[in-house]
């Protein structure tokens, strides 16, 4: 099959969305399909100057010139799959041709209709997340990314009418438990192996609750068995907000700040924690639950959908709203590492790639016999 996968913007520095569609790219390569992975070419964005100008220079760059390539391009395809809803407006240049829509969440969409108090979306932003939402609306087919996500979908659509499919994220990496060699890539973040610590993998969205995980440590910090600790913060550089709270907890010699990692820095992270902490309030699904899994590493998580739903039995969940109860279910819940590691081993194989491919490769020869009447 021709397929024709539409990615995102690279300035806009979504590297979570790059992984994926470089993931599906390479595994459907690999089974035969002629794949052809297109992005909204950078150009006037790199002639502007100053954060703000280059922001709307790349909606120049986005949503006025790559359309129009879009629509050249998309007779020349048996399938058209746009990658990522927060493009869903890219599905109006190739609805002649067969097409579906991958949706990860609902956040910015629900954040900027008022849902989260935590989150503030400025006058452009709801114009933008209103017209997703609206081209969203019109799609014919969607892949959801979890059950949560899913539900979410159908409850802000009301729904649609759409062929939807709820299909879960594997590995885009091969995360395994590190060799020998972990050690020196632990080394750049000040850590040695067999230091004891616990993991955050994570940006500074609100939803990520980076500050819940902070308050979370300072409690467990406070006991016997986890004074000794450091919590490790892997992702984006910290906010003013963080910092404050590591100065109020008094944490400044017990956090470690990482940022900019390598794929092979992160694993060797995860295979050498004691686990991750992973609170998030909001996800569409949470990559970080089964990369630990992956490494052998026990994770902590929020008891809810979608983060409850990856995580199957394998995991401590919490109440990450309260950082005392937290704080007491991980004492408890870590007293048997062990199980908690065959256990994310075993969950898995629910993510198998091979089993994720399968499914896309069915819904799209779905999708084409529809288009072509059955």
């Amino acid at each position: 099959m021709r397929i024709l996968l539409v990615g995102n913007y690279v300035p806009d520095g979504s590297q979570s969305m790059q992984r994926y569609a470089s993931w599906l790219e390479r595994a459907l390569t690999a089974r035969g399909h002629r794949v052809t992975l297109v992005r909204p070419p950078v150009f006037f964005s790199r002639l502007a100057r100053g954060r703000a100008i280059i922001k709307y220079t790349g909606y120049l760059d986005k949503f006025l010139f790559f359309p129009l390539r879009l629509r050249r391009l998309a007779p020349h395809y048996q399938l058209v799959h746009v990658l990522d809803h927060s493009n869903s407006m890219y599905l109006a240049p190739v609805r002649k041709r067969p097409n579906l829509i991958t949706c990860h969440d609902l956040i910015a969409i629900r954040s900027a209709r008022g849902e989260f108090p935590e989150a503030v979306t400025g006058w452009s932003g709801r114009v933008l997340q209103r017209w997703i939402l609206s081209e969203l609306r019109r799609a014919a087919h969607v892949i959801c990314i979890s059950s949560k996500t899913a539900s979410d979908l159908k409850s802000i659509t009301g729904g649609t009418g759409a062929g939807v499919r709820v299909i879960p994220h594997t590995l885009t990496w091969s995360y395994r438990p590190s060799g020998a060699d972990s050690g020196s890539l632990l080394a750049r973040f000040g850590l040695r192996r067999g230091d004891l610590y616990l993991l955050h993998v994570g940006n500074n969205s609100w939803y990520k609750n980076r500050a819940g995980a902070l308050r979370i440590f300072a409690r467990l910090t406070a006991t016997a068995e986890y004074s000794r600790f450091r919590l490790v913060l892997a992702g984006a550089p910290w906010t003013p907000a963080m910092r404050s709270i590591v100065r109020e907890e008094k944490l400044a010699e017990k956090i470690v700040e990482a940022n900019n990692i390598s794929n092979g820095e992160l694993q060797a992270l995860y295979t050498n924690a004691h686990a991750l902490l992973f609170p998030s309030i909001e996800e569409g699904f949470g990559w970080p639950i089964l990369e630990a899994q992956a490494c052998g590493c026990p994770v902590i998580t929020t008891g809810r959908p979608p983060m409850s739903e990856v995580a199957g039995e394998a995991a401590v969940f919490i109440d990450p709203s309260d950082p005392e109860q937290s704080a007491a279910a991980i004492l408890a819940g870590l007293k048997d590492r062990e199980s908690l590691r065959a256990a994310g081993f075993a969950n898995l194989r629910r993510f198998e790639e091979k089993s994720v491919v399968d499914r896309y490769c069915e819904f799209y020869e779905e999708i084409v016999h529809e288009e072509q009447g059955g």
